[in-house]
Formats: C-alpha cells, structure tokens, sequence
C-alpha cells in the first residue's frame, strides 16, 4: 500500500487556526491578570485613604498574604504597592485607560519605573502594542531614549524635511542608535553593513518591526547595466519597498540622486501593482539638515535622512534638548 505524501504547506491553515487560537488564549489571561491587578490596586488605594496608618496598611496587607496564601506570588509589599501606583497612575487619563489590558505586567512595572511623564509612558504602550515589545525590548527602546529621539526628530523641521517625513508616513527617525553593532568609529561601508546583516534582529528592533528583510546588495537592472541597492526592506504598514543606503561619513547631496535611480528601477522593475511607491533612507554618520534641506527640495521620490550613532547617546542630554524645545514652544505659543 503506498504511502500518502503531503505537501509541508498543506495543512498551513489549520495550524494558523491553532496558533491564532493560542495567542487568543494567551490574550485572555493576560487581560484578565491586567484586570485583577488593577482592581486589587483600586481597592488599595481606597481603603489606604481611609486607613489611619498609611503606608503600614500595604505591610499588613502583604504579611496577611505571606501568612495565609504563601503559595500566591506578587503579593508582597512591593507588589502590592505597585498595584496601587499602576491604578493610581492611569485611573483618570482616558487615553491610557483602554489600553492598559494589551500590555504584559512586566512591561507596565518597566513603564511605571522608568517613565518620567503621562505622555511618555503613553507612547511607549502605544509603541509597545504596535511592536509587540517583550520586556527586554521595550527596555532597550527607553534606555536608548527612543522616545526623546522620536520627539526630536519632529522639532525644527524645514518644509522639505518635514516633507519627507510626511511622505514616509512619520515612522522614521532622525537618528538611529546602533550601538549593539559593537563597531569602532572608524569602519568601511562594507563593515557596517555586515555588522547589520549580523545583527539584524536587533536592526529591525531600532528601526521598527513592521520591516521585512528582503536582501543584501539586491540587484536592479537598468539597460544592460546592474546596480546594487545596499538592504532592501518590506515595510507592512506603508506596504512598499524600502531601500537602505549605507554611508560612513558625512551626508552628501549627489547621494539623493543615487537613491532616486534606485527607487525609480524599484518602482518601475520590482514594486508590485498594489503596493505603494518605493522609500528611500539614506543613513550617514552625519548630516546638515541646510543641506539636506536643499537636496531634498527638489528630490521627487519620498527620500529619508538619518544618522546613525554607534554609541548610546547621553538620555539626560536628549531629555534636556526635548525640555528646552517645550519650553521654547510654549514661550512662543504665549507670545
């Protein structure tokens, strides 16, 4: 009797149903665990107020737990309290409220710790349940001051920046830390490339996971000549091709018309009928936003420039860039 033999993909559709299926399950918990804590930290915060011995109520609290359901975790002092900082934290921003069940407790601990304002924990869960951050991640993301270097990246832009950013959808930065890359200053092209091709997970990490990789040197023909784009990507959310062009040293104006050849062959040879016209990034150790001003604004194709750092950047120097700004545009606001 012969034996049957199936295609691998065959039953791909049934094994997406009970994945989904899982993930669905997972899902629950996780908001129903979001919603027990925020109750219990309702409850807290309630009776503390009327409790006249304060903070000795959690302690109470906490010690009636480890004596009567030892076998219960998280229901120490500190876990109870940060039951009661979690509710009294989001209880009355109505922009937070609807969202506090799509994240992990782990990622609410980091964003109450770390966090120093109601907009940037705001940004981080919203970032968080775009990118679907596990803890480690989202930690990454703060310690390397992502939500500072998206702030700036949207502050004193002339129109033909701030143009470009429209176009791209307002999804890339102005500067991207790629510090996990380990390189020395000085490097070639081709070492920062590998180093990426290397570590490209965390890659997609910084410049967002909506980014697909679709090759290295991807090949383009135009007439009987071949050139070579340096990464190409797939961004889902502006369902179009992404061309990454890779410069060590200070951004120059003629590598806006280099990445416009590319995108017009990518638009014209590979980008499929449904899908939008293809984005340049050109990422270089540094720029003049004049001249990048000036080349942009005749540039036809949607362009980005960014620079990269191969270092962490200072967050308390960001954080102080970003305070200058607020308070400078609500001088001139009040003016």
């Amino acid at each position: 009797m012969a034996i049957q033999k199936f295609e691998n993909n065959q039953f791909d559709e049934i094994i997406h149903i009970i994945e989904q299926s899982r993930e669905n399950a997972l899902r629950k918990v996780n908001e129903e665990l979001i919603m027990m804590y925020w109750r219990v930290g309702e409850y807290i915060s309630r009776e503390s107020e009327k409790a006249s011995y304060g903070d000795s109520y959690i302690q109470s609290l906490a010690d009636f737990f480890s004596q009567n359901y030892p076998q219960i975790k998280g229901f120490n002092r500190r876990g109870l309290y940060r039951m009661k900082q979690f509710y009294e934290t989001y209880k009355d921003d109505e922009k937070v409220s609807p969202l506090v069940t799509q994240l992990s407790w782990t990622n609410h601990l980091k964003l109450l710790s770390a966090c120093k304002s109601n907009e940037e924990r705001l940004f981080y869960m919203q970032l968080c349940i775009r990118e679907n951050y596990s803890k480690r991640e989202l930690a990454r993301q703060i310690d390397s001051g992502y939500y500072e270097r998206y702030m700036l990246s949207k502050t004193n832009l002339s129109s033909a920046i701030s143009q470009a950013h429209s176009d791209t959808g307002n999804i890339f930065l102005d500067n991207y830390v790629l510090d996990f890359l380990d390189l020395p200053e000085k490097v070639s092209e081709r070492d920062l490339q590998k180093s990426i091709l290397n570590n490209l997970k965390n890659f997609i990490l910084e410049i967002g996971k909506d980014f697909t990789f679709i090759g290295e040197e991807y090949r383009v023909q135009v007439g009987n000549h071949d050139y070579y784009i340096d990464l190409l990507f797939y961004h889902r959310g502006l369902s179009c091709l992404v061309a990454f062009e890779l410069k060590i040293g200070e951004f120059k104006p003629e590598y806006i018309g280099k990445v416009n050849f590319y995108l017009e062959a990518l638009d014209r040879e590979v980008k499929k009928e449904n899908e939008n016209p293809s984005v340049g990034v050109i990422l270089c150790a540094s720029k003049d936003d004049e001249v990048v001003e000036y080349a942009l604004s005749r540039s036809l194709s949607p362009t980005m420039v960014s620079e990269y750092t191969l270092k962490l950047i200072d967050k308390k120097l960001l954080q102080e860039k970003l305070k200058e700004y607020i308070e400078l545009t609500d001088l001139v606001d009040g003016e």
